[in-house]
């Protein structure tokens, strides 16, 4: 029998489709084969699903609405129902027990048959969830484009997506301030700081359960879970079943501070990136809580009231890692606290991350290493603190600033880079305390009675930057005159790039031309427009290179190689378009700083194309690449093909091209490659004046360097 979908609006198939309300608007007035409305009313008419999906297949739509989508679609167009929402979570979880052919099998039946089956199935692991088990049957007929959507996503794109996307509608009803999901390469670095061979594991505000699914990856064996929101213990419950079947998984419903489901239990590891910022976590009603050892949190102080409640869950000498805010580590308001748990050994480490890293991504997060003391245990006389965030790039050489930086300037995080050096410091730190080595601004093993102070400030940027005792003055005098003779080059290299002679105005009035659209050219088949579709909720393919890099709209801004994660791309790692020397790339993101556009060359060639950027391949017998990108990433033209409000995204097909002979178009091309190289010398210039800079002040401060004396005058450079 024919499927039955869901119904949708002219602005879900916008969002379905990928294109504007216009486009849609006049698709139904253009084309007589539309589909025709099924519902709603004359203002606000509906449309069956599957017939519009069928109509974006036969025009070859390269947006037509993946299965997350249509699932997406069909539970928002539902009244929001958490026993509802249950039974679904349930339904995933006895579909993905089920064979391909079988899941298909289903989709034959009726209606009622449907509704009827899943009900079924769903009822009997409903005991696995946390929650009240809803009463009479789970599923009517009139559900059955929920189910049948939610039958194709767990075919296509497997329960874990689909529990992703039931939890979304739950969860915007429910949403808590100061609550953050845990990027899968955050929760593998938190998992990785737990000792091998941890077999109980607690996450008392487990989410959707990331931490504790990377805690089994490295072999736990028993998963405990707590969430106060009901659809996130229940989806947690289902997708750690789902990732670690193996595991003995237990998942409650409720505040772990107010209602502590696991009171007693203690674990060998706890994980957890708990709530930031609640001034309403229990402070009056818990004030003579036995779990506050080290002092009663202040009001403010809701992080380490968690901070001591997984202390009090862990066995002696078992390690708990915690997500936590910088302020968590300076605020007047904890310092009692947490001189504390510095005093007694509880804190190990303190390791700051770049922002970016995870939400909220303008902050530089902490991860806390802590462990609770043994009696007769040994003497903890340090604390590791290590600053990520201030780790040079591994392709620019630059260090991080530290401040908060707009999302079109942040750098991308290497994760790799970053996990490895984060553990080679850790392991060398419990390896030997006593004997780690200093690496001057990154790591630092500080002792605990310097921490001790009438602040207890424990933020890695502080506690790791350069002392006098650091810095040899006969090798900080080589680098200062290295750096002298690099700047000087520069210098010398932008005044010549500067020189634009030659360079002369067309007359009285600005030269005017004929134009084409970017898309009227593709038509014609001047260029070809290629742009990268990510999904990030999907697995990466078999086969697929995570090595590869990903040239960023950041890269573009930036002037760097290709810096991009591949893991962002998800599924798209095998279909994203390979860049090749000569395309011309564009940023899909006006704003910022930085050039809008250029031109791909030998060191971008088999890069893959990121999210954020649009590609257009020109025809080399038709169109120089240097003169398109010139003219694409100009203001005026980027603005003109830009839509939104507060965010700026650049439709590439209304960027427009003058028409010119390709001799003419050749001379305009030489003349924006001038102009790139002058960016790019005043940008390595720049660079080079602030290092120096750098170098001096510290140098001088410090007592490494001497001003220069009427004796021994200092080389100013050339004048």
């Amino acid at each position: 029998m024919p499927e039955t979908t869901a119904h949708v609006t002219a602005a879900e198939i916008s969002r379905i489709a990928g294109v504007t309300r216009a486009t849609v608007s006049n698709w139904r007035r253009r084309h007589d084969d539309f589909p025709t409305p099924t519902g709603g009313t004359d203002t606000s008419p509906l449309y069956d699903l599957g017939a519009v999906r069928t109509w974006l297949g036969s025009r070859g739509h390269t947006h037509v609405a993946d299965a997350r989508e249509e699932l997406r679609t069909a539970v928002r167009l539902q009244p929001s129902d958490p026993g509802r929402t249950t039974g679904r979570i349930g339904f995933v979880l006895a579909l993905a027990r089920r064979a391909p052919d079988e899941t298909a099998a289903l989709a034959e039946l009726t209606d009622a048959e449907l509704a009827a089956r899943a009900s079924e199935e769903a009822a009997g692991l409903l005991a696995s969830l946390p929650g009240p088990t809803p009463a009479g049957p789970l599923f009517s007929a009139p559900d059955s484009p929920t189910l049948r959507a939610l039958l194709r996503c767990v075919r296509e794109a497997g329960g874990p997506a689909a529990l992703t996307v039931l939890a979304e509608r739950e969860l915007e009803d429910a949403a808590a301030t100061g609550v953050y999901g845990t990027p899968e390469r955050l929760a593998q670095l938190v998992a990785a700081l737990l000792p091998a061979g941890v077999a109980r594991v607690l996450d008392p505000a487990c989410g959707s359960a990331t931490l504790l699914a990377a805690a089994a990856e490295r072999g736990a064996t028993e998963l405990l879970g707590q969430d106060s929101v009901p659809v996130q213990a229940q989806r947690a419950a289902a997708g750690l079943s789902l990732a670690a079947p193996r595991a003995e998984v237990t998942v409650r419903i409720g505040d772990s501070l107010r209602a502590d489901a696991f009171d007693g239990l203690t674990a060998d590891a706890v994980v957890c990136n708990p709530p930031y910022g609640d001034r309403e976590w229990g402070h009056d009603e818990l004030a003579y809580d036995p779990r506050w050892a080290y002092g009663v949190p202040g009001r403010p102080e809701s992080e380490l009231a968690w901070v001591q409640h997984c202390l009090a869950h862990l066995v002696p000498g078992g390690r708990a890692v915690l997500i936590l805010p910088p302020a968590t580590a300076s605020r007047a308001s904890g310092r009692r606290v947490r001189a504390e748990l510095v005093r007694s050994g509880a804190v190990r480490a303190v390791l700051a991350l770049p922002a970016g890293a995870a939400p909220p991504l303008h902050v530089g997060l902490h991860l806390w290493v802590l462990s609770r003391p043994e009696p007769g245990g040994p003497e903890r006389k340090s604390v590791l603190f290590v600053d990520t965030a201030g780790a040079p790039s591994p392709d620019t050489g630059e260090r991080a600033t530290g401040g908060p930086r707009t999302s079109s300037s942040r750098a991308p995080i290497d994760w790799a880079g970053l996990t490895a050096r984060t553990l080679a410091h850790w392991e060398a730190f419990t390896a030997d305390p006593d004997r780690f080595e200093t690496e001057p601004g990154t790591a630092r093993a500080v002792p605990v009675l310097d921490l001790l102070d009438d602040h207890v400030d424990l933020t890695p940027a502080r506690l790791v930057r350069i002392s006098r005792t650091d810095v040899d003055p006969v090798e900080l005098s080589v680098r200062t005159e290295t750096g002298r003779r690099e700047l000087t080059e520069a210098a010398r290299a932008l005044l010549d790039t500067a020189d634009l002679t030659g360079w002369t105005a067309p007359g009285r009035s600005a030269r005017d031309w004929r134009t084409a659209t970017a898309s009227d050219l593709a038509r014609g088949g001047a260029l070809t427009l290629l742009r990268t579709v990510p999904d990030t909720k999907a697995p990466e393919p078999e086969g697929a290179d995570p090595a590869a890099p990903v040239l960023t709209g950041a890269d573009i801004a930036r002037g760097t190689g290709p810096t991009g994660d591949p893991a962002e791309l998800g599924s798209a790692t095998a279909t994203a378009p390979v860049i090749a020397a000569g395309d011309v790339l564009v940023r899909a993101v006006a704003g910022g700083t930085g050039p809008m556009a250029r031109v791909a060359d030998e060191a971008d060639a088999g890069a893959l194309l990121g999210p954020q950027v649009h590609l257009l391949r020109p025809d080399p017998a038709r169109l120089d690449s240097w003169f398109l990108a010139g003219f694409v990433g100009s203001a005026e033209n980027v603005a003109g093909a830009s839509t939104g409000s507060t965010v700026l995204h650049v439709a590439p097909g209304r960027l427009r091209v003058p028409l010119l002979p390709l001799e003419e178009q050749r001379r305009y091309g030489e003349a924006f490659r001038h102009v790139h190289d002058l960016r790019a010398r005043a940008r390595r210039a720049a660079r080079l004046a602030e290092d120096a800079a750098a170098l001096l002040t510290d140098g001088l401060t410090g007592g490494a360097l001497l001003p220069a004396t009427a004796e021994t005058p200092a080389d100013t450079g050339p004048a």
